[in-house]
């Protein structure tokens, strides 16, 4: 009688566990792991995200930057994490689409994360230094053309949304560019305004300060529709490359396995910090779009990812991109 109490017992525990977790999460500080250096638009971004959860969630989440082999250091302490809630992390369309198609990682985009939800989307800004002649984007076709084979472009490394933007110019406009890697967009972007090379594909929330400040000149935005922080600059449909769409979009993943009533915790404040108008605001300010209600579940978010995958992994793999 007392063993089968005992089992009766475990298996109660057991079968509640998940709403125990449920309830007591957060049981102590939250980590969301930033798979880049600080300063960045990620983690700029993760960092606004991560003080507001904090709040709705009645705990702490701290920003950790875990960098490293194009974000997939981070991304891959993620996916080894324990399950439970306390280790989130933020990636975006390179570090989980992008990566995934010229490395070989040591987990699966796709099996290896419980999707929480997307929380921006940010378009590309083509933008070039000052000295470049080119006062709008056919002037700038143009030019690359008549330049062949000198014209600079700067990117943040080896499938970069920076440097697979690039490509995807230099397919459309059937030209040849020489790409120029860098750590990461910053260093780029102070080389580009110093004039050490030509253009930059970048993404709108990091360019756009600079662009305001009258240090580079913008050409176009890689979207359908015009950006609200940045509303002179026109998309590439109207400027004269129809179609050259690319937006690099974050959301936050948890490691496979992590109980349901936690991943819905977590969606839950997620949804109300995209609803709070200051938190609105900053994302606006940053020339982030946030995504509709519907768009904001985990649901939404796998099969987005998945899409995703499906749609970049064919163009990638065909513009020969490799790791380093």
């Amino acid at each position: 009688m007392t063993r089968c109490l005992a089992a009766l017992s475990a298996s109660l525990v057991l079968s509640h566990a998940p709403i125990v977790a449920a309830q007591t999460f957060p049981s102590r500080p939250m980590v969301m792991v930033v798979p880049f250096a600080a300063g960045g638009p990620t983690d700029t971004l993760g960092r606004i995200m991560a003080e507001r959860l904090g709040r709705a969630l009645g705990g702490t989440m701290v920003v950790e930057n875990t960098v490293g082999a194009a974000g997939s250091i981070g991304v891959g302490r993620v996916a080894r994490a324990v399950p439970d809630g306390h280790t989130i992390g933020i990636g975006h369309w390179s570090t989980h689409v992008v990566n995934g198609a010229i490395y070989n990682l040591q987990y699966d985009l796709l099996k290896d994360f419980d999707p929480v939800a997307q929380i921006a989307s940010n378009p590309q800004l083509l933008v070039s230094k000052n000295a470049v002649p080119a006062r709008d984007l056919r002037e700038l076709v143009a030019w690359v053309k008549a330049n062949q084979d000198k014209v600079t472009v700067g990117t943040a490394g080896v499938g970069a949304a920076s440097h697979v933007s690039g490509v995807y110019f230099q397919t459309a406009t059937a030209s040849r560019l020489q790409f120029v890697p860098y750590k990461g967009t910053g260093p780029a972007l102070v080389d580009l305004m110093a004039g050490h090379i030509d253009l930059m594909f970048d993404q709108a929330s990091n360019a756009l300060p600079h662009v305001r400040a009258g240090k580079l000149r913008p050409y176009a935005v890689t979207a359908k529709s015009r950006i609200p922080a940045a509303p002179d600059v026109p998309t590439v449909d109207e400027a004269g490359l129809p179609g050259l769409y690319i937006a690099v979009w974050h959301a936050l993943w948890l490691p496979r396995g992590a109980p349901r009533e936690v991943v819905m915790k977590l969606n839950g404040a997620v949804v109300e910090a995209l609803a709070d108008p200051a938190v609105r605001k900053r994302l606006a300010d940053m020339g982030q779009e946030i995504p509709a209600r519907e768009q904001q579940t985990p649901e939404a978010l796998g099969a987005w990812h998945r899409a995703e995958i499906e749609k970049w992994w064919p163009i990638i793999r065909a513009a020969g991109i490799k790791g380093e």
